[in-house]
């Protein structure tokens, strides 16, 4: 190992530059907020909050609070939901692929969900509202 004349160790010492600032170290950072997708997102979301909010205590409305929906299971996210029981029994977990799948016909997705909503045909703008609930239920 390589010394200073202090003898501190190479790894001491580019360790110590670290701490103080001198060396640059990996850190991680938050991936970047796409803009044009969350304007577009939100504009979809429009309709959806005629039944759903995304605030993280807000209550359940005619459909349930999304805050935190992403990566929960289908049918369990709210405690307070009456969800059906096709939801509750389909084993989905939503993710950016379930919830394409679902968003783009609910009926179709899960037979027996009240969730009755023709569904976003536009695959961009499914895209860019699947964006906008993760970024803004966020837990």
């Amino acid at each position: 190992m390589l010394k200073f004349s202090r003898g501190l160790s190479f790894v001491s010492g580019v360790m110590s530059l670290a701490v103080i600032g001198f060396v640059p170290v990996a850190t991680a950072h938050a991936a970047p907020v796409d803009a044009a997708q969350m304007a577009a997102g939100e504009k979809a979301f429009a309709q959806c909050k005629a039944c759903h909010n995304l605030a993280a205590a807000a209550k359940d409305g005619v459909g349930p609070n999304l805050y935190g929906v992403y990566g929960s299971k289908a049918g369990a996210h709210s405690a307070t939901f009456k969800y059906s029981t096709a939801m509750k029994a389909s084993g989905l977990t939503w993710d950016d692929a379930t919830l394409d799948t679902f968003l783009s016909g609910p009926t179709k997705a899960v037979p027996g969900t009240k969730m009755a909503y023709r569904g976003v045909t536009d695959p961009a703008t499914r895209k860019a509202l699947i964006y906008y609930i993760k970024a803004k239920s966020a837990k």
